[in-house]
């Protein structure tokens, strides 16, 4: 691949990796104080008005029929995901429920890129195992006992999250933003049909919904982002590499809401960074 796709392919997915991960612990953070499907909807609306507006200003052409079906099934899977995922954030430590799901989502997806793309070379596959590692020691509790709170939550998220990432990898070369425009539709419809269904809607204090708005942005971009990466890549490699974002999140958590920080933590950190080159290759 000529080396201007590589450094593409590798800015998108290392872009994709701050707006989830920062993305995450935003909403992480407010889902606390608020109801998390309500927050959802909140944030989705918010990035539906923002990948609209930058959709429209780019002028791409909207994509065909089957491409944009697609973008939908990928925004009905995410978008139920991402429900279950805050609450999982809200309900556990954000630096130990993020990497589950993250791990589970980049594996499913990773078979099935394999699959359909046959197998990458040995030095990404050696990437692949890194980037798993890292994910497994930064997700490890700080006891090393038991399941973190909102473990099986986060593991249905980690499918969620998985249908998301191949739908939207067969949205082929369509416009990114159209793409992730497309998918946040879909899955705005999908949460805010659960919110009016279960009778959730409730009064949401400021601070949350503002938190919750600038999740929904940042979530939305690296939907952009991502499909931008798998269009410059293969699947595989950018599902693996884009799923490192956790490790935005568990430092976010640390600095800000002084989670702790263990040594394997830190481990994993290292092991995460030092995969991203080896799967950047191409």
């Amino acid at each position: 691949m000529p080396f201007p796709s590589q450094l593409a392919f590798t800015g998108y997915s290392l872009a994709t990796i701050f707006c989830w991960g920062t993305g995450d612990f935003l909403g992480g953070y407010a889902a606390k104080r608020a109801n998390a499907v309500v927050l959802t909807a909140g944030a989705h609306a918010c990035g539906l008005v923002l990948m609209t507006m930058l959709a429209l200003l780019d002028g791409g052409p909207f994509p065909e029929r089957t491409l944009a079906l697609w973008a939908v099934a990928g925004g009905l899977s995410g978008g139920g995901a991402l429900a279950i995922f805050y609450r999982a954030l809200a309900s556990g430590k954000m630096g130990m429920t993020a990497p589950i799901s993250a791990v589970l989502a980049a594996a499913i997806s990773v078979a099935f890129g394999m699959f359909t793309e046959g197998l990458p070379h040995l030095i990404q596959l050696i990437g692949f195992c890194l980037a798993a590692v890292g994910i497994v020691l930064i997700s490890q509790s700080e006891s090393g006992a038991g399941r973190p709170q909102g473990f099986w939550l986060a593991v249905l998220a980690g499918f969620g999250f998985a249908g998301f990432f191949i739908c939207m990898k067969q949205t082929g070369a369509s416009s990114a933003l159209w793409s992730a425009a497309l998918s946040r539709t879909a899955s705005l419809v999908l949460v805010g049909a659960i919110v009016l269904v279960t009778g959730s809607a409730r009064n949401i204090q400021r601070n949350a919904l503002l938190l919750g708005g600038l999740a929904g942005c940042l979530d939305v971009t690296g939907t952009a982002l991502y499909v931008r990466a798998s269009q410059s890549g293969r699947l595989d490699a950018a599902v693996v590499l884009s799923s490192l974002y956790p490790a935005v999140t568990v430092l976010l958590a640390r600095l800000l809401l002084k989670e702790r920080f263990t040594r394997w933590k830190t481990v994993g950190m290292v092991t995460a960074i030092l995969a991203v080159p080896m799967i950047a290759l191409q």
